[in-house]
């Protein structure tokens, strides 16, 4: 799927121009007290760009040459990288590997459990995977989690948003993964 990064961004703009925090995703991520984080699809770097705000050393990467490039002029002074997340690897790992907006779904069909593993890679000593996505979209919990226990990761949290409400039976699941 091909998205223009100038609009997209327009997207979340409005949406904070009329006062919707759109931060969750860093909120979330903070609380899990890294140093170090890897935006895997990462868009035009919001979520990026709000952890680096907050201190923290971040890395986005995205497929899509458009996005990096808002992200790049948004924020020059971050490292943002166009590659596939089902092949990557940057020769380094993070303290968090995060997976907003939706990036399981938008994978190509019959690629997810390339996706995971590409992430997990990236996952250092303690780290965590904390992905959220949305349900019904034709990838499953039980396939995702399925793809994670086939790199080592084991869930050990899920939440129906970024804010932490609990999850049941939801249309869309935070999780949070770690090597067990």
């Amino acid at each position: 799927m091909a998205w223009e990064g100038d609009q997209y961004q327009q997207r979340f703009d409005a949406l904070a121009a009329a006062g919707v925090d759109v931060h969750g995703e860093a909120d979330f991520v903070v609380g899990q007290g890294p140093t170090s984080v890897l935006d895997a699809g990462c868009g035009t770097g919001r979520v990026a760009r709000a952890l680096a705000q907050r201190g923290i050393d971040v890395v986005g990467v995205d497929a899509d040459p458009s996005m990096i490039a808002t992200a790049r002029r948004l924020s020059p002074d971050l490292t943002w990288l166009v590659d596939d997340l089902t092949q990557f690897d940057l020769g380094r790992r993070f303290d968090v590997v995060v997976m907003a907006g939706n990036v399981p779904i938008f994978t190509p069909e019959g690629t997810e459990a390339a996706l995971v593993a590409g992430c997990a890679r990236h996952i250092g000593p303690g780290g965590a995977l904390v992905t959220g996505f949305q349900l019904g979209r034709g990838y499953s919990l039980t396939d995702f989690d399925a793809h994670c226990r086939s790199v080592g990761l084991e869930c050990v949290g899920r939440w129906a948003t970024w804010s932490g409400d609990r999850f049941a039976e939801s249309d869309y699941a935070v999780s949070l993964h770690r090597f067990g």
